[in-house]
């Protein structure tokens, strides 16, 4: 068993996503509080300002407009209702309760200690408001948030050798047979063997979560994010995540002769449990 970089590793056989490009932003608050009144500036506002400016996200990400408009804003000491659309916006652009505290702070200190007073007040009220009018999510929703790595579809090619319910997303078309495997909490897979005439085997990295690795006769292995379990053939083993975690991990299997897998005898409630001992 050894514990490597995971990123480095993964990286020799996976290639990496491309990222989806950003769509063009839509607005149409001009038109709708000033298109009588002002249509120019409404127009000048939906389709020049917001349609192209802010839609030049390969210069500049949402994100970083957000912040640049915010200081902007601030420091001008504007906190009508446009700091707070903005702020709603850097908040949907991806910006945290702790970075906006931190952003106002940095700001205060450049641009005045009662501008950073007065977009506190309004800060506050945006974040706790869409907090509390946010569903919190399951264990399950948190998990698949936090995953850099796809779960996939349920398992049901392997379904008969799991205990509880698993996810199956292969990474990998090529030679070397590559998935990601994710665990719901108490589950795992049955005893099994890994056999080959050469070479052969199987190495697991952990991508989420906590599990468990055991080979027979010896005491179970905690698997983290980045820990690698190398296994050789021919050894009677099984892994799965811990009784109150989910879990996920990557399975390389390694190339053999005569390579197959031989399933065994599910892992008793009893053997679980000695294993989180």
């Amino acid at each position: 068993m050894k514990h490597i970089t995971i990123y480095a590793l993964i990286a020799l056989t996976i290639n990496i996503f491309p990222i989806m490009a950003q769509d063009k932003i839509k607005q149409t608050a001009g038109r709708d509080q000033l298109g009588e009144f002002a249509p120019k500036f409404a127009q000048l506002n939906d389709d020049i300002l917001f349609g192209e400016v802010w839609s030049r996200t390969e210069e500049l990400s949402l994100r970083d407009r957000s912040l640049v408009t915010l200081t902007s804003l601030i420091s001008q000491g504007l906190t009508d209702s446009s700091l707070a659309y903005h702020l709603q916006s850097a908040r949907q652009n991806g910006i945290t309760r702790e970075e906006i505290a931190e952003i106002i702070t940095h700001i205060g200190f450049y641009a005045g200690w009662p501008k950073a007073w007065a977009a506190f007040r309004i800060a506050k009220d945006v974040w706790e408001k869409e907090s509390a009018e946010q569903p919190q999510p399951t264990p399950e929703e948190a998990f698949r948030k936090e995953m850099i790595f796809p779960v996939g579809e349920p398992n049901t090619e392997y379904a008969a050798y799991f205990t509880g319910r698993s996810w199956l997303a292969p990474l990998s078309s090529g030679p070397i047979k590559i998935s990601n495997v994710t665990f719901e909490p108490g589950c795992r897979n049955n005893w099994h063997i890994h056999k080959a005439s050469s070479g052969g085997g199987q190495m697991l990295i952990g991508t989420g979560g906590r599990g468990w690795y055991q080979e027979e006769g010896k005491p179970a292995v905690q698997i983290l994010p980045g820990t690698v379990i190398s296994i050789p053939p021919g050894v009677k083993h099984w892994h799965g995540a811990a009784s109150d975690s989910w879990f996920a991990h990557i399975a390389f299997e390694v190339p053999g002769e005569n390579a197959s897998n031989e399933w065994l005898a599910p892992v008793t409630d009893e053997e679980y449990r000695k294993a989180g001992e």
